[in-house]
């Protein structure tokens, strides 16, 4: 024992624990060091969040065409598919798709422009007619106001725009520089959704093929399923958009309310933003009977507008997009009121569908759902989302390319798999070197 007791052979004892001694973590409580850990894990999510958001913010002009292309290329991926299965080829399927569906949205604006010039005269006599019926309820209603008084109320309205001109300027230029973004949108939506339609797949595969190995399959299943819950929801979406517009559009004809295919038109594109969009819409429709109308015909527009929003929320709502996208209707107002906060009418339109998508995502990675999706395992699909002759094709080239056979072990089952073959190896190795050494 004590100082030569190594070189005896003995085991050195380590000196009793002082009972006096606690760690520094013990004089932290617990629960203080969970919430630590937790408020900077939160932190640092909130703050890539937020440089998300200002990167997504700086390149709107960017990412929102992409995002509207992906959207319909969502929805117009099955026709294409669907063609292309009758033995037309892929382009020229791409091509008819496309163009027939700038011919059916150039023909519905063509239709709501000749319904607006149409009905826009006989709109504009019947505003004149409430403009004096308003005159004279302020005249001679609870108010009592005189002539005199209304013209400098007037006056004062008209100086005050005088006196905001250059706001009024700029606000014009802005719109006029907006109408630019809105062009050069429009063309860069065109052109992504022909690749979209086109080579959507094969981007997708470039995109999983840069990842790691060992990440691929998750990434290339979480993709593919938060896509087809992309696609339901667009599919969903038109239906209850359709549903909205009929109900309010029927009841406007009905009614007898001016300009009612515009307002159904306004409608279903208004129906894209869940809940809110109809009902928004749906109060120029009432706005319109009241002007055209009068107060009575409006509040049975009115009446209307809120039994459409009731069949959308209690009905369409939960038994067809929750189904569809696995959303409660408490997530989807949530989503819409914060993506129109952060991002206006597009935060508000892509809410919905990101939530959608996130929450596949999300669902399928918890789960570990990959290792046994039928899309990854039954057809045959490796880390890239290719199939097995793809992968054997990339194999043999490279072998050609020169590479050994080890590096081409390594490649072919993934850079991580081999750990118990290199064990076997160096195992192999050490006993070797051990029977030279004996030799």
């Amino acid at each position: 024992m004590g100082l030569f007791s190594g070189l005896r052979g003995e085991t050195p004892t380590a000196p009793p624990p002082d009972p006096s001694f606690q760690p520094a973590g013990d004089e932290v409580p617990y629960a203080l060091r969970i919430g630590a850990a937790w408020s900077w894990r939160l932190v640092m999510i909130v703050l890539v969040a937020w440089g998300l958001f200002y990167v997504v913010a700086f390149f709107s002009v960017l990412i929102i065409p992409l995002m509207i292309a992906a959207l319909l290329a969502g929805l117009l991926s099955p026709l294409v598919r669907a063609l292309h299965r009758n033995r037309v080829p892929k382009g020229l399927a791409v091509a008819i798709v496309e163009i027939g569906f700038i011919v059916v949205v150039a023909g519905a604006l063509t239709l709501v422009g000749r319904q607006i010039v149409s009905g826009i005269s006989a709109l504009w006599g019947q505003a004149r007619a409430g403009y004096e019926q308003l005159m004279g309820w302020l005249q001679s209603g609870p108010l009592q106001l005189s002539t005199a008084e209304i013209d400098r109320y007037l006056q004062q309205v008209v100086r005050s725009v005088q006196d905001n001109s250059s706001t009024v300027l700029s606000g014009a230029a802005s719109v006029g520089t907006t109408a630019g973004h809105v062009a050069a949108g429009l063309l860069l939506t065109v052109f992504s959704l022909i690749f979209f339609l086109l080579d959507g797949d094969r981007i997708w595969r470039f995109v999983v093929g840069m990842l790691p190995r060992r990440a691929r399959p998750a990434t290339d299943g979480a993709g593919r399923r938060g896509w087809q819950s992309m696609v339901s929801w667009v599919r969903v979406q038109i239906l209850v958009a359709a549903i909205d517009a009929i109900g309010i559009g029927v009841g406007a004809l009905v009614i007898g309310v001016p300009l009612a295919i515009p307002l159904a038109v306004l409608v279903f594109l208004g129906s894209f933003i869940p809940i809110v969009g109809a009902l928004v819409t749906g109060s120029v429709a009432v706005l319109l009977a009241l002007v055209a109308l009068g107060p009575i015909q409006a509040v049975i527009m009115l009446a209307v507008v809120l039994l459409v929003q009731q069949i959308e929320g209690h009905i369409l709502q939960p038994l067809i997009m929750g189904r569809a996208v696995s959303l409660h209707p408490l997530a989807v107002v949530l989503a819409v009121t914060g993506g129109s906060l952060v991002a206006g009418i597009a935060g508000a339109l892509f809410s919905v569908p990101l939530l959608a998508v996130v929450n596949t995502v999300i669902r399928y990675l918890a789960g570990r759902q990959w290792e046994t999706d039928p899309l990854l395992v039954g057809s045959g699909a490796d880390g890239y989302g290719r199939h097995a002759e793809d992968t054997d094709r990339q194999r043999q080239d490279h072998g050609r390319s020169g590479a050994d056979a080890e590096t081409a072990a390594v490649n072919a089952t993934g850079a991580d798999a081999p750990d118990a073959d290199r064990s076997d190896r160096s195992d192999r190795s050490t006993a070797t070197t051990d029977v030279e050494r004996t030799r």
